[in-house]
């Protein structure tokens, strides 16, 4: 069946020995992988169980928790829903995670109301936004976050576990000794006013790696959550490949449906495409042009490349891919398959995609 991800299990347990090992060169520092870019892919999850560099798996979604908690724990890893809590969900957070990252206080009481009711204690790791204006308590409101951690701390079965922070993710800010720094200031802060110990200091995502390569990651930062970095081998700060890893783990393959040769540019007037946007065309002449069967319900077509440097992608509707076929050396007929390397939004579509096969 096709569309398909071609999944390379020796080529992602290479990536992970990878990531494993530069984590490991900080004394203390855990490894969380995050299983969201795929869906939670069971093989996958089998991996990461079996793997033992790794100590947390964590989602953004509660239902992949849920499909794999059970197997988690027993390997002895902790699961770690990354995304902050819907106050409607609050039951099977507190059934399937571990450890939750939280900043509204709204919905840590009720976290606390739903352990109770489970007779479980939740740990909380509470989110900082250190200038990428995603999720967290902003960190130059000190007050806040002392009064939010003071009634976070009176509640019975809500532990405080820890201080994570998110950077690059939508903000684009890419992580530094600096504004680390002022996550490790405010845990010791924290710890010294409050007279508790923060087992967890999370220091972001595959965006931080980076920095313990090159000796910066601060002092106390002691938990990184990596997922595109093992998935892709992609150091997302500077989009560089992380030393030891490979980009080609997984592969898309579609089949060709249709050859022809066409004008590079529409006839007619020009309105706006399936999805508002108005398209501009370049006239290149007549064109040898293909149609793949995947489309934009199943990949992100703007991180898609293929693997033929002399195949060019010209676009997508929701159903088909357009490629320029002109200066391509390779015969290629209906019914051939074209292979693709997976950038982070085609990788989450495609696996989150039921009409996308995946093949190990």
């Amino acid at each position: 069946m096709y569309p398909r991800v071609r999944i390379h299990m020796d080529r992602l347990r290479r990536n992970l020995d990878a990531c494993a090992g530069i984590i490991q060169k900080v004394p203390g520092c855990t490894l969380m992988i995050v299983t969201k870019g795929v869906c939670a892919y069971p093989p996958i999850v089998r991996m990461l169980t079996g793997h033992p560099g790794v100590d947390f798996l964590a989602d953004s979604r509660i239902q992949n928790l849920k499909s794999y908690a059970a197997q988690a724990r027993q390997a002895g890893k902790q699961t770690v829903l990354l995304r902050l809590s819907m106050p409607s969900e609050v039951s099977e957070v507190v059934e399937y995670a571990d450890v939750s990252f939280q900043s509204e206080l709204s919905t840590i009481r009720l976290l606390d109301e739903a352990a109770g009711r489970a007779g479980k204690r939740h740990n909380v790791v509470l989110m900082i936004d250190l200038g990428d204006l995603r999720e967290g308590i902003f960190y130059q409101k000190e007050e806040e976050i002392f009064s939010t951690v003071a009634e976070l701390l009176l509640l019975k079965h809500i532990r405080l576990y820890g201080l994570g922070t998110n950077l690059t993710c939508y903000g684009a800010i890419i992580p530094k000794y600096e504004n680390l720094s002022l996550l490790v200031g405010l845990a010791r802060k924290l710890e010294q006013r409050f007279h508790i110990r923060l087992p967890m200091v999370s220091g972001g995502n595959s965006s931080s790696i980076y920095l313990i390569e090159q000796g910066n990651l601060p002092e106390g930062i002691n938990n990184l959550r990596l997922g595109e970095s093992f998935l892709l081998g992609n150091d997302t700060a500077y989009g560089t490949r992380i030393p030891g890893t490979v980009g080609d783990a997984l592969e898309l393959e579609a089949e060709v449906i249709e050859i022809k040769e066409k004008p590079s540019l529409p006839v007619g007037e020009i309105g706006v495409d399936a999805f508002g946007h108005r398209p501009t065309y370049e006239d290149k002449g007549i064109m040898r042009r293909a149609i793949v069967a995947v489309g934009r319900q199943d990949v992100d077509t703007d991180s898609l490349q293929p693997r033929d440097p002399q195949i060019e992608i010209l676009g997508g509707s929701s159903d088909h891919l357009l490629l320029d076929l002109t200066h391509c050396t390779t015969v290629c007929q209906v019914g051939d398959r074209i292979q693709f390397t997976l950038g982070y939004g085609s990788m989450l579509k495609a696996f989150t995609s039921p009409y996308v096969e995946k093949v190990i």
